[in-house]
């Protein structure tokens, strides 16, 4: 039979090896942690090059039909190209290194995504909701159109192909409808005024998305 002492005695040594063990025991509950749940938004289309897909500091190799989550920045290589749908109305094409990541997106309910660089070629059929497309440089809103944002002509440019998007930076807003673009010179500056891009100029912002 144990006596009381010796059930304190126990107890002491039971805290000191739990104490000398805790190096080992919280990296153990840490590892069963479980992960966060990922919610698919889309899907890859095509790819050429080099395309990944990083969330929660794990990167993940894209091929094509590969699942696009919310919240998943997606990253391309040199001279590589992504196409990816999302949801049933949203394309969107990006050029070399180009870093895209999705924020919120509801299927037919508009999204807000994040452009922090490279050149993104976005095509979304009209519908009754808009995409917000945050970057560096500006601030778009889109509805039911089809335009490029991204370097040209060494600055940061957006240029509608179909519809009409507003562009805002700086405090200043623009609104460019089919044919017509804009620039913003670095992060911070307001938009050039909207004119008419030059067709050298379309086909180049173009072919860096395709």
């Amino acid at each position: 039979m144990t006596g009381p002492g010796e059930v304190k005695r126990d107890r002491s040594c039971n805290r000191r090896w739990l104490l000398r063990q805790g190096g080992l025991a919280v990296p153990f509950i840490l590892f069963l942690r479980p992960a966060r749940a990922v919610e698919p938004v889309g899907s890859v289309e095509d790819v050429t090059g080099q395309a990944f897909g990083e969330l929660d500091s794990v990167s993940r190799t894209l091929d094509k039909t590969a699942p696009v989550f919310l919240s998943e920045e997606i990253v391309t290589g040199a001279a590589s190209r992504l196409g990816m749908r999302l949801g049933r109305n949203t394309t969107v094409r990006l050029g070399e290194q180009a870093r895209l990541k999705i924020d919120r997106f509801l299927v037919d309910a508009g999204g807000e995504i994040t452009l922090n660089a490279g050149p993104m070629l976005l095509d979304e059929r009209p519908h009754h909701t808009g995409v917000q497309i945050r970057s560096p440089f500006a601030l778009i809103a889109v509805r039911g159109t089809r335009f490029f944002a991204g370097p040209s002509n060494d600055r940061f440019g957006v240029f509608v192909a179909r519809g009409s998007v507003t562009v805002s930076a700086a405090g200043q807003q623009v609104t460019l409808r089919q044919g017509e673009g804009t620039d913003i010179v670095s992060p911070g500056t307001p938009p050039t005024p909207v004119k008419r891009w030059a067709p050298e100029r379309i086909r180049a912002a173009l072919a860096s998305v395709s």
